[in-house]
């Protein structure tokens, strides 16, 4: 008999079956086996190995038995269900490293200077009315808050758009929150809404305004609209506007995510953000033990989609790059042109 037979983990059913079929085990690890070389049943590598697959497999080798035994078997020979793992960061920028370097150089050099350091980022939309918003919260027994069965968009509330502005020295936050398209002009609008609120009588004598931000979406590092809007912003301030964009796949190491956003999802899981005012009142009240506060209003603005920006346009964009990386993670915009 098997070892796996002796095994005080297989049932009754399990011992039977491997004393009638001593290659049972063998040829069940041959089909589930991911690398195996030589196997008549290779072909089961390239399809879904269920309990039903692994199970007809064994029934044309001659091996007579159910889904169940072939369950306990897995088991017993230290299988389990599993699904994938992201741990592989291919696709690596051989000088990545060094783009975190100079990222953290800049925010140090504007914090010592007394300039602004903003991180800013658009969170994932958001259903305005009576929908599921994922996360538990604490209710009298048997009475949890009713929302509607279906997530169809009500065309009467729409969604809404949050784009966030984190000022890390001061550790305060404004989020805009939109009725119309995330684009780079919303982004921009955001920064804006930022300096006219707080920016300008916090930082009066700034010389200059630090942006990290991600490096796609509508403020990402090609976008033409968003170096216009910028270009914009900076005109309009007389301030030099520099932008530094974290490399892809590193969003999550953008401040914003982890210091004002995560604390925002908290706040209001499991509760359904019904009006827009539910969604203002929510992102206000977000407050953490190191004094995280946060302001939101609403941009009733409308968006426009798809604007095209010509290379002439793009061209008269006062843009200074980097030394470093200056194609796409670092550069600045000025207001007055740069001498």
């Amino acid at each position: 008999m098997s070892v796996l037979a002796r095994s005080k983990d297989v049932p009754a059913a399990g011992v039977k079956k491997t004393a009638k079929y001593p290659t049972l085990v063998d040829d069940l690890k041959a089909l589930v086996e991911p690398h195996t070389s030589g196997s008549p049943m290779r072909s089961l590598l390239w399809a879904s190995r269920s309990l039903a697959r692994l199970t007809g497999a064994l029934k044309q080798k001659g091996t007579n038995v159910s889904t169940y035994v072939t369950a306990q078997v897995l088991k017993a020979c230290g299988y389990s269900l599993q699904a994938n793992r992201k741990t592989h960061e291919d696709g690596k920028h051989p000088d990545r490293n060094a783009q975190f370097l100079y990222i953290q150089a800049k925010k140090e050099q504007h914090a010592a200077a007394g300039n602004p350091v903003l991180s800013i980022d658009g969170k994932k939309k958001e259903l305005i009315g009576n929908y599921k918003n994922p996360g538990r919260e604490w209710y009298p027994k048997n009475t949890p808050e009713h929302v509607n069965v279906y997530d169809f968009v009500d065309p009467n509330a729409g969604r809404a758009t949050p784009y966030g502005v984190f000022d890390i020295a001061l550790n305060k936050g404004m989020v805009s929150i939109g009725k119309s398209f995330d684009t780079a002009r919303f982004a921009v609008n955001a920064v804006r809404q930022w300096w006219k609120t707080s920016g300008k009588n916090t930082y009066a004598k700034a010389k200059s305004i630090l942006l990290l931000a991600d490096g796609g979406g509508s403020n990402g590092s090609r976008v033409r609209l968003w170096k216009i809007a910028l270009q914009e912003l900076a005109s309009e301030i007389g301030i030099p506007i520099t932008v530094c964009h974290y490399p892809p796949g590193t969003s999550k190491w953008n401040p914003i995510e982890h210091k004002m956003f995560s604390h925002i999802s908290i706040n209001w899981r499991g509760k359904p953000l019904r009006t827009f005012d539910d969604l203002i009142q929510y992102i206000r009240a977000t407050t953490t033990k190191t004094g995280l506060a946060i302001d939101a209003s609403i941009d009733t603005n409308t968006y426009e989609k798809g604007i095209k920006i010509s290379n002439k346009q793009l061209r008269a964009v006062n843009i200074k790059k980097h030394h470093f990386r200056g194609d796409g993670i670092t550069r600045s915009f000025h207001q007055p042109p740069l001498k």
